[in-house]
């Protein structure tokens, strides 16, 4: 079966760190050549925050979390990162891991069609 999993959300105070990871599993590398992390606030649409070519190793991110937070993969372990630093309150959201098919970097969440079922980040002041 096709699964990605997120791990590592939690809470922490502004200014710290978390590590998020997404374990994939069962999904052909031709479905899966962009990789990318979204965030979703309440009552909000998701939005990007990274992406990296899973073959290119390419990485982009969003404006708001540039220089704070970095994607990276493992394909040994079949798992993808996004590593956060200087955590800001506005941080705060449900974290989600997702896969395309298309090598073209992008990180409009329409984009991707595979999914993992999101981390909670909780960031205090």
């Amino acid at each position: 079966a096709q699964e990605m999993v997120e791990s590592g959300g939690g809470s922490v105070q502004a200014g710290g760190s978390l590590r998020l990871s997404c374990r994939v599993s069962g999904i052909p590398y031709q479905r899966k050549c962009m990789m990318g992390w979204f965030r979703q606030y309440p009552g909000k649409e998701r939005e990007g925050v990274a992406a990296i070519g899973t073959i290119s190793g390419s990485t982009s991110y969003a404006e708001s979390v540039k220089d704070r937070f970095t994607i990276s993969q493992d394909n040994a372990e079949a798992t993808f990162y996004l590593q956060m630093s200087s955590l800001l309150p506005e941080d705060t959201a449900m974290y989600y891991c997702a896969a395309r098919t298309y090598c073209w970097s992008s990180l409009n969440p329409a984009e991707y069609n595979l999914w993992g079922q999101g981390t909670q980040v909780t960031v205090s002041s």
